[in-house]
C-alpha cells in the first residue's frame, strides 16, 4: 500500500509539470523540450536555496522564476530569431545542463536535514499524510489560479494564439509576446514540479530531468483522451482531466514495478507505456476501418 501512496505523491509532484505541458503543447501547440532542463533547474535552485538558509517557500518561488526565465529564452529564440520551437527548446535545454551543473557544483546534492515544505507541516502523525496534504493545498491553489488565468481576457488571448494566430494577430494582439508569456508560465510550473520532487525525494541530481517530458506527455495524453471522451470545453474540467491523467499514469508505472519489472528498466517501461497510450486509439480506429 505504501508503494502506491508514494506513486500518488510523485504524481501530485508532477501535477504542475503536466499543467505546464498542457499549456505549451495543447494550448499553444508548441513542442517545448525546454522541460527537461527547467525541471532540473527548479530542483537545482531549491538545493542551492535550502543549502544557503532560504525558507522553503522562497526557494520554490525562486525555482519558478528560474523556470520562467528558461521558458522566456526559448520563446524569444523562437519568435525573434525565427528558429523552430522544437530546436529552440533543444538549444535551451542543452545550455541548461551546464547552467545546472555550475549552480549545483556537483552531480548530486542530498537535501536531508534541511527544513523543506513537507517537514515544516506536521498536522498528522504519518509523514506521507503530511506530504499529501501539502501537495493537495498546492495543487488546489494552482488549479484555482490557472482556471482563472485561462478564462481571463489574457488567457483567452493566449488560447486564441494557439488556435488561430493570424486571426488573433489581426485583432491587435502581439502573438510573439503571448508565446513568451505562455512558455514562461509553462516552464515556471515545470520548475515548480522539479522543486517539489527534489524536496520529496530528499536530493537533487543533475540528470533527474532526463525523460521527464515523456512522463508528462503520457499523462497529458491520458488527460486529453478523457477530455475528448467527456467532450469537455471548460478550462476547469480540462485541468482536472490532466491532473487525473498524471495520477493514472504514475499508478500504471507503480503497478508495472509491483509486477516485478526491473527498476533499471523504468525509463524503458515509461517509453513503452507512452507508446501504447498513443498507439491504442489509432489501432482501434484501424480495426474499425
Amino acid at each position: 500500500m505504501d508503494f502506491y501512496v508514494a506513486a500518488i505523491i510523485q504524481a501530485m509532484c508532477f501535477g504542475p509539470l503536466v499543467i505546464g505541458l498542457f499549456l505549451s503543447m495543447k494550448i499553444f501547440n508548441i513542442p517545448d523540450i525546454t522541460t527537461d532542463g527547467s525541471y532540473t533547474l527548479g530542483a537545482v535552485i531549491t538545493a542551492v536555496g535550502l543549502a544557503n538558509g532560504f525558507p522553503a517557500i522562497v526557494t520554490l518561488l525562486l525555482a519558478m522564476a528560474g523556470g520562467a526565465l528558461a521558458g522566456s529564452c526559448t520563446a524569444l529564440i523562437h519568435t525573434r530569431l525565427r528558429i523552430h520551437a522544437l530546436l529552440a527548446g533543444i538549444l535551451v535545454m542543452t545550455a541548461l545542463y551546464s547552467v545546472n551543473l555550475v549552480l549545483l557544483g556537483r552531480s548530486n546534492v542530498p537535501l536531508l536535514g534541511y527544513t523543506d515544505l513537507f517537514s515544516g507541516f506536521s498536522v498528522f502523525t504519518r509523514s506521507d499524510h503530511n506530504t499529501l496534504s501539502v501537495l493537495l493545498i498546492i495543487l488546489v491553489g494552482l488549479f484555482i489560479v490557472m482556471s482563472y488565468l485561462l478564462r481571463s481576457d489574457f488567457g483567452i488571448a493566449m488560447r486564441a494564439t494557439g488556435d488561430s494566430e493570424p486571426m488573433i494577430r489581426a485583432q491587435g494582439v502581439n502573438t510573439s509576446l503571448m508565446k513568451v508569456y505562455g512558455l514562461a508560465i509553462a516552464n515556471a510550473l515545470v520548475a515548480c514540479s522539479g522543486s517539489l520532487m527534489a524536496q520529496f525525494q530528499g536530493f537533487t541530481d543533475i540528470n533527474m530531468g532526463i525523460g521527464v517530458v515523456i512522463s508528462g506527455l503520457g499523462a497529458v495524453i491520458i488527460g486529453d483522451t478523457a477530455i475528448n471522451f467527456l467532450k469537455a470545453r471548460t478550462i476547469p474540467v480540462m485541468l482536472i482531466c490532466v491532473l487525473l491523467g498524471v495520477v493514472i499514469f504514475q499508478t500504471l508505472l507503480a503497478t508495472a514495478l509491483g509486477l516485478g519489472v526491473d527498476a533499471n528498466l523504468l525509463k524503458l517501461t515509461t517509453s513503452v507505456l507512452v507508446l501504447l497510450i498513443v498507439a491504442l486509439p489509432r489501432m482501434g480506429g484501424m480495426l474499425h476501418a
